[in-house]
């Protein structure tokens, strides 16, 4: 049930990659650190303090960044370049295509302040296309974990993945609630079985899904939610047998809806199992300056707009 769900504390999802590459740093002598002038924001003090020697300032030179990465890959390193997820995508698309998507390189893409969450700095740097640019990219993994917990544990798990791979985290704190939950890559994580609706949701607002999916059993709605976690592999399999159980979604992003999770769910929905869907994004559109929650009330990712999203849909059924 998901009223049995335990947040364990609040931190940052950039937190939880600085502690996982921490811990990488100690373990596995082949990673390597590479940032563009923004150590700090990435959280990567003390893995540069433990390993000065596998560290790499590359200033503000994001292609820089993604074409040295892609070269440390041919003498058996495992880079991981870090920046915001605008500057990670799409100021360096062309380089991530042909040097490391194109030659199937083993770099960890790794892009925190992503989306509307990001806040204050607006919408200059609040990306909101990136998991569909990330997810085109043939041999691309996606992944984008919901809090400080799980995604040390895909930082982990990253490392050991054999390929190229986008790693999206963010800004604010947010409630940690998968602590000592497993994590596989590829494998969705169901949070509550139900029958009467499932809600799909990846990075923060799967926590807006789990809330909104309390509302809706207060209300005697059997809930299925499940954490999309990897956006590419997908799977397929979780999906598939969640709708034929429930026959409607609502799927949950900080992204936009044209191209993102929602579209990658509503594909498999298609081919498999054709059902009614709403989808929970921001809609062709740039964010704003404001405060994270503010901003996910203005753009339609509260709480409130899932539950009315999936009193919606299954009046659709």
């Amino acid at each position: 049930m998901l009223k049995d769900i335990q947040v364990t504390g609040k931190k940052d999802t950039r937190s939880g990659f600085g502690d996982g590459i921490t811990e990488l740093g100690r373990n596995n002598p082949n990673v390597v650190a590479l940032t563009a002038d923004l150590a700090g924001s990435l959280k990567l003090q003390t893995f540069i303090k433990e390993n000065p020697d596998r560290f790499i300032q590359c200033g503000i030179a994001e292609a820089n960044m993604i074409g040295i990465a892609a070269g440390l890959t041919i003498g058996g390193k495992i880079p991981f370049t870090t920046t915001f997820a605008n500057f990670s995508t799409g100021r360096v698309y062309d380089q991530i295509r042909q040097s490391v998507a194109y030659s199937g390189k083993n770099v960890k893409i790794c892009a925190s302040h992503a989306g509307l969450t990001l806040g204050e700095d607006g919408a200059t740097h609040q990306i909101l296309e990136d998991i569909g640019m990330m997810k085109m990219l043939p041999g691309m993994t996606v992944v984008v974990p919901c809090d400080y917990a799980q995604t040390k544990a895909a930082t982990l798990a990253i490392a050991e993945y054999e390929g190229p791979v986008y790693l999206r985290f963010g800004r604010p704190v947010w409630p940690i609630f998968t602590e000592g939950m497993p994590f596989e890559i590829g494998k969705a994580q169901v949070f509550s079985e139900g029958t009467d609706i499932s809600i799909f949701a990846c990075g923060h607002m799967v926590w807006n899904a789990i809330e909104a999916g309390r509302i809706l059993e207060e209300k005697g709605i059997s809930v299925e939610v499940i954490n999309i976690h990897t956006i590419k592999p997908l799977d397929e399999e979780a999906i598939i047998r969640s709708l034929k159980k429930t026959g409607c979604a609502v799927t949950v992003e900080e992204h936009n809806v044209l191209g993102g999770m929602g579209d990658c769910v509503a594909q498999v929905a298609a081919r498999h199992n054709p059902v009614p869907i709403e989808y929970i994004g921001t809609n062709d559109t740039f964010g704003e300056s404001g405060t994270p929650m503010q901003l996910l009330e203005k753009y339609g990712l509260s709480t409130e707009n899932i539950v009315a999203a999936a009193e919606k849909v299954m009046a659709r059924k």
